[in-house]
Formats: C-alpha cells, structure tokens, sequence
C-alpha cells in the first residue's frame, strides 16, 4: 500500500542519494530524484520500476538559474505534496584552498551551502503544510578540515552551522531538520575527484548509511551519523588539534585524501558538466565500466570479473558473505570489503537489487 508520502533526494544519481532513494520508493514512498546524470536516473528508475512506491527523476544542474523552484514545482507537480527533503548533492575540488579560482571557490560553496537554503527556502511552503522534515548532509571534515579538498572542508562546516539555525528557526512550525554525518562512504564521489578514497577496510557501505537516514524519515532524529564509530574518532579528532594535523599531514589515505595520478583524474567539482571526452576506439562494455573504479583492487585480491558474471543470474539472491566465501574461500577483512563494495557497484549499475544489508536479488545479467 503506498503510503502517499514524498521526498525530494538531490544527488540521486550515485551514493548514497541514489541508496536512499531506492530504499524509500522500495517501502512505499513517493520520490522526486535529482541529479546531473540523465543516464544514472534512468538506471534508477528502473530498478525500483516495480516497488510500491514511485518514482520520478529530473536531470539538472542544481546550480542553474530558477533550478530550486523547478524542482519543488516538479515535485508537487507530479505527487501534490512535500514530506522530505533530503540536500544530498555535493562536489569537491581537488587542491590547496588558498590556490583555487574563484570560480572553483564559488561553485563549491553554492553547491553545498547557497543551493540547500534555495530548496529549503522555495519548499518551505509545502513543507509547513505537511509538518515536514529537512535533511541537511554534512562531512566529517566540518570538525576535522582536511587538507588538498579545496573549500570542500569549510563548505560542509557551513551545512553543520546552518543545520542548526535553520532546526532553530522553524521547530515552532512543527518541520524537523536534520544534520547527517554520513563517515566515509565507499562510494565514486572521491575517486571522482581525483582521490584514492578512504581505505576498504573503514569504507561504510552507501546502503547501510541510506538505511539510517531512512530511519529518520519517521524518528525525525536532529542527527544521524552514518557510521557512529568513525563519528566517536572525529570527535576525538576534533578535541586534540595539533596530534590530527600531525597525523593527517603523514598519513592522508586514513581518510581517503591520497592524490591519485594528475594525468589520470584532473580536478572536478561535483555537479559541473565534466569536460568533453574523445570517444574510445573501444568502449568499455557496461559490466566492465560498473567495476571500473574497483578494477585495480580486484586483481590484486583476484576477485575476476568471469566469477561475477557467473552469479548474476536473474532472480538469484546473493548474500553478501555467500559471495565473499565462494570467489576467496575464507575471507579477510579486505576481501570481505571489497565483495561489499563490487556488489554495491553492481546495484549502483542496475544489475542487482538491494534487498536489506548485505542481501541482493540479480535483476539482469552481464552483457557479452
């Protein structure tokens, strides 16, 4: 039974956007999905084609002119109504802060702190009629600013403080909001932008965090953090300074801020338009170009791409420690985590379905 319920998820096209968005149209909500990616939207729809709830997608730019009021417009357009919703779209730029242009500067600051406070502010009457609630996500960088993510650090301890003034400003109208702290995700986002990502062996998963911001759709909780021990350490982090920076300054992959090769990933910020690619000779099929950000990892475990294709049989269910013992027999921590992050990117390129923490179900196999 749909609950006729509705919220708006920007950066719907990946992540953790794109987790929570099938996890709440999977238990019946109605869903608005943003993002940049016209082709990753349409994965997602129709993954969830057949979920009790619905969705609809809209590509754009969030950063374009009249952008925040045509997807409120859209979404009362489409279901009559606002619940949630949930800021999620983010983008970084790799490089020292002090060196970045303005035009760099800018563009992450309007991502994450100008654009959030237009879709509040143009929701907010639909939002006051249903007595709804405000997702705002954060980083654990807004407490422990890392070097080398440009304005990303500050931008993100902007969303903290804004959190607060706007939970502030509108609990006496009955709208909850939220502050989330997601922790390190093993998701696209950094590699994306030029970094190693955090080490597989601290990277959540995006489903696990979707899950607990789903939660908080009906607890209406001030803060979730997606990863509540990485949460305990950035606390800590936070109340001894000089020994952070210290350790940070030598050690930077704890947090994923390990540069990988200029010539490979130029930096990006993450909704501008990236820059026109010459088509390959041969391009990558889908299965392959879904592992792609996986692939050096997987020839050092010997994790092979004909062991995946093997099990995607559709209406098969995999769980996930099945998985992990049949390709590396009795698996490490590493191998455990990387047959996690393969089949979240196998869900991520539509070839299976999330069905709870560490379960899938195979919805099409791998092309030829």
């Amino acid at each position: 039974m749909k609950s006729g319920r509705v919220a708006i998820i920007t950066g719907a096209s990946s992540g953790i956007g794109r987790a929570l968005a099938e996890r709440a149209v999977r238990a019946g909500w109605n869903v608005l999905a943003v993002g940049r990616r016209k082709e990753r939207l349409a994965e997602l729809a129709a993954v969830v084609e057949h979920a009790s709830g619905r969705i609809a997608t809209l590509p754009i730019d969030l950063r374009s002119s009249g952008a925040a009021a045509r997807i409120v417009h859209e979404a009362i357009r489409r279901f009559g109504r606002i619940d949630v919703l949930v800021n999620n779209a983010g983008g970084v730029a790799v490089g020292a802060i002090a060196e970045q242009s303005d035009g760099a500067l800018y563009e992450q600051m309007e991502t994450q702190v100008i654009v959030p406070l237009a879709l509040t502010r143009e929701a907010l009457p639909a939002l006051r009629a249903s007595k709804g609630h405000i997702f705002y996500v954060g980083s654990g960088v807004a407490r422990i600013p890392v070097g080398a993510l440009g304005a990303y650090p500050p931008a993100k301890a902007a969303v903290r403080n804004l959190a607060r003034i706007v939970r502030n400003e509108l609990r006496a109208e009955g709208i909850a909001v939220t502050y989330i702290d997601p922790g390190a995700v093993a998701t696209e986002f950094m590699t994306r932008a030029g970094f190693a990502g955090p080490p597989p062996g601290l990277a959540a998963s995006p489903y696990a965090v979707a899950q607990r911001i789903f939660k908080a759709f009906l607890s209406r909780k001030p803060v979730v953090n997606g990863v509540p021990w990485q949460t305990f350490f950035v606390s800590l982090g936070e109340a001894l300074p000089a020994l952070t920076d210290f350790i940070l300054r030598r050690a930077p992959h704890i947090v994923g801020g390990e540069l990988l090769a200029p010539a490979d990933h130029a930096p990006t910020l993450g909704l501008a338009p990236p820059p026109p690619e010459a088509e390959p000779e041969h391009p990558e099929p889908p299965f392959i170009a879904a592992l792609h950000v996986h692939a050096s990892r997987m020839k050092k475990l010997n994790l092979s791409s004909t062991f995946l294709r093997g099990i995607l049989q559709p209406g098969n269910e995999l769980e996930l420690g099945d998985v992990a013992m049949r390709w590396a027999g009795m698996p490490n921590k590493n191998e455990r985590a990387l047959t996690n992050d393969v089949l979240d990117a196998l869900a991520e390129g539509g070839y299976l379905e999330h069905l709870a923490p560490e379960r899938y179900r195979v919805v099409r196999a791998a092309e030829d």
